[in-house]
């Protein structure tokens, strides 16, 4: 999320995602384009998901993913999902959960991973972030801590080093729940990495890609997390490929944007990411500003705003509660434009006990 914090089973899960067999035949999906992830083991669904993303950007309609986050690990509303439902009568296509427990400064994966896992079972898309707390604190917390050392993270003889770890394997913990039960992520860490408000931000750029280097290498190789697809996303704002770490190290990008003006003037830095040979997308957005939106917004502008000047996006993910266009105008006619691919129409899951 942006400048202000905003507030607000284990059933096995085979994705079958086919390119043609889909809830609804107005939905049927083209052939899927191939594209390798960056991890070379990585799952059959992780690779599916890769795929249709890619296959996304050539259709005309159903072409962009709709996406809610759902909060934190305390602040997860089961009843939010059924108000987006009973406001549109569609489930967003993707939801987002975030690990932290913002208010006693750790992490927790029970309750995101229970709202990840339903949804998933019901069909839908995952992503995943975490606001991670400073490991170079030893109370914990530090979500906004200035002067970190990010070089510290990276060395074996420092304290900051095995507090890093130590976080780390929790994170991997609640993601690997997801790979043991089928369920492909869309990991997004690190977000918002060219600005200055968050602990990990605004540091040099190849001491940051060293660090997103070793959080790959460290899922990848020791944690055997092959379900990832690897998320780059940036604020909006002039220097959104600084931080970029190569091109073998991240799968999908996207901008995260608060605004009611979907265009260049009032988002920055869309064009550079686009220019990647990457599914783009917006991995948060929410109208009006980041903090005190006053709920009036009609969401078919962003869809306007997208298809005129961020052609290449394929998915979204709105914020909590009060960005969401449940708490907004016309939601209802909203979900039902037909650019957007919603739950029911995405390809369908297979489940297995």
């Amino acid at each position: 999320m942006s400048r202000a914090i905003r507030s607000s089973l284990r059933t096995p899960v085979t994705r079958a995602l086919s390119p043609v067999a889909c809830h609804s035949p107005a939905a049927t999906l083209p052939p899927m384009s191939s594209a390798a992830p960056t991890n070379p083991a990585a799952t059959p669904a992780a690779r599916a998901l890769l795929d249709l993303l890619r296959s996304l950007e050539t259709r005309r309609e159903r072409r962009i993913l709709s996406g809610q986050f759902t909060g934190f690990w305390n602040q997860l509303s089961a009843a939010f999902p059924v108000e987006i439902h009973a406001q549109s009568g569609q489930h967003p296509a993707l939801i987002g959960v975030d690990y932290s427990e913002l208010e006693r400064g750790g992490l927790d994966f029970s309750a995101p991973n229970r709202t990840a896992l339903a949804h998933a079972r019901a069909g839908g898309l995952v992503t995943v972030s975490t606001h991670l707390y400073n490991p170079a604190n030893p109370a914990g917390f530090g979500l906004r801590d200035q002067g970190v050392d990010l070089a510290a993270l990276l060395d074996p003889a420092t304290a900051t080093h095995r507090r890093w770890l130590a976080e780390l394997d929790t994170i991997a913990a609640g993601l690997a729940e997801l790979r043991d039960a089928g369920v492909p992520v869309l990991w997004r860490p690190f977000h918002e990495m060219n600005g200055s408000w968050f602990w990990w931000g605004a540091k040099e750029p190849a001491l940051f890609h060293r660090v997103w280097r070793h959080l790959f290498d460290y899922f990848t190789a020791t944690k055997r997390l092959d379900n990832l697809l690897w998320v780059y996303s940036p604020n909006h704002g002039a220097d959104t490929v600084a931080h970029y770490p190569g091109d073998a190290f991240v799968d999908v990008v996207g901008l995260d944007a608060y605004t009611d003006h979907v265009d260049p003037e009032h988002i920055l830095g869309g064009a550079a990411l686009m220019a990647l040979d990457k599914p783009f997308g917006f991995t948060e957005f929410g109208p009006h500003a980041p903090a005190n939106p006053p709920g009036d917004y009609d969401y078919r502008r962003f869809l306007a705003g997208v298809e005129k000047h961020f052609t290449r996006t394929v998915f979204f993910q709105c914020w909590d509660e009060n960005w969401s266009p449940a708490r907004n105008r016309l939601t209802r006619e909203f979900f039902a434009d037909p650019r957007l691919l919603n739950r029911s129409a995405l390809p369908p899951l297979a489940t297995s006990a």
